[in-house]
């Protein structure tokens, strides 16, 4: 199938740097009659998690009853991925459709709406027509001068603070949780299972806001019925049970229903390939994202047995993602994700001082080669959600 002229026209905006700022996103909204108006808001941000939160928040509304929107990044595969609606991705004639109307109302150069601010756009519209009651919203990148900031959520949430974007967020720790803490509203529930010098930061902020800040404690009270593996979901879960239950009251019977429910591709998702070895895809992407799928290989019995493909962006903390990954790993192959951001795997074993380590042109070689090396034990695919796409469009073919 052709993609219509709404998704050639979010193509053509292409692959452009962070241009942080609200004022494109609000005129954008103001030109289609406030689509955002029509439904309350839910607004999820955090270093990592996020995206597992906020599906875990929609998939629990949903089970309520609610007609619930969701909208995430990035997509993984096809870019109707980034827009659910009850449950469902949209389909390329719906995106297509929203996205003509966006391209119809938008301005040229400075007034030009990047990729991701097009899509938020979009997703508000989609909603709309699709009279969802909740839209589940998922920040892009910090939050308080993110497109998504636009909006008016009645529960904030933050789901951690940790070092990732910090040439846009940064320097420190501190400014990070500050630009997270941009999503609080004055009197409004803002929840967090944030820690440490983060925290601290955010409680400060919430004064500062006059949001009510919530502290939520991971439970492994749905640990049963998650599809969701790793420790570090448990948070992740907690809030998402805490912030569908300011919209709706809910049992415990609804939440587990919810739960088990939840679809989050390529994140510590297993694989398997009849006559092949199996795969487990995770986007870690940052040290954090990778220090949790270390902690899993530990949980899980795979330290040691796992051979890993490992790719990366230029703008990551390759060094801290790499080591607790390596050093779990019989066999480590390096490859680029397909990304003009990529580092090239020549590039990045020179990067880490380890050019002894074996290099493959795509992934589809990388896993490959591998294939023989034995054992019955799953080859990991990590560093980039990129990589995590590429690795799901591989053995999961779809129409393009």
């Amino acid at each position: 199938m052709n993609p219509g002229p709404g998704l050639r026209w979010l193509d053509a905006l292409g692959p452009q740097k962070i241009r942080p700022g609200l004022a494109r996103t609000r005129a954008l909204l103001a030109a289609l009659g406030n689509p955002q108006a029509s439904f309350r808001t839910l607004l999820v941000g955090g270093t990592n998690g996020k995206g597992s939160a906020a599906s875990a928040a929609a998939s629990i509304l949903e089970a309520a009853g609610l007609r619930v929107g969701l909208t995430t990044s990035p997509h993984l595969v096809r870019v109707t991925e980034r827009v659910r609606l009850c449950g469902r991705d949209v389909s390329e004639a719906q995106l297509d459709s929203a996205l003509r109307l966006v391209a119809a109302v938008s301005g040229e150069d400075a007034l030009r709406p990047t990729y991701f601010e097009a899509l938020v756009v979009a997703a508000c519209e989609l909603f709309r027509r699709a009279r969802v009651s909740v839209g589940v919203v998922e920040v892009g990148i910090g939050g308080r001068l993110d497109a998504t900031n636009v909006l008016d959520p009645e529960v904030s949430v933050v789901t951690n603070v940790e070092e990732d974007h910090l040439e846009t967020l940064g320097p420190s720790l501190a400014d990070v949780a500050r630009e997270k803490a941009g999503i609080f509203r004055r009197g409004q529930p803002a929840l967090t299972a944030a820690t440490g010098e983060g925290l601290g930061v955010l409680r400060t902020e919430a004064g500062r806001a006059g949001a009510r800040l919530l502290e939520i404690s991971p439970s492994p009270a749905w640990d049963d019925v998650s599809p969701l593996p790793g420790a570090h979901q448990r948070a992740n879960l907690a809030l998402a049970v805490a912030a569908a239950r300011a919209f709706a009251p809910l049992d415990d019977v609804t939440v587990r229903r919810g739960i088990a429910a939840i679809r989050w591709p390529g994140r510590l998702q297993t694989v398997r390939r009849p006559g092949l070895r199996t795969l487990l895809v995770d986007g870690a992407h940052n040290p954090a994202g990778a220090a949790a799928l270390a902690a899993h290989l530990d949980a899980a019995g795979l330290s040691g047995r796992i051979d890993l493909v490992f790719g990366v962006l230029g703008d990551k903390a390759f060094g801290e993602m790499f080591a607790p990954l390596a050093s779990r790993a019989r066999h480590v192959v390096l490859v680029a994700p397909a990304s003009p951001r990529a580092i090239p795997a020549d590039a990045l074993a020179t990067r880490l001082g380890r050019t002894d380590l074996l290099r493959a042109t795509s992934l589809a070689d990388a896993i490959s080669g591998l294939e023989g090396s034995g054992g019955d034990a799953p080859i990991l695919v990590a560093g980039s959600l990129v990589l995590a796409g590429e690795a799901l469009a591989l053995v999961e073919p779809r129409e393009p």
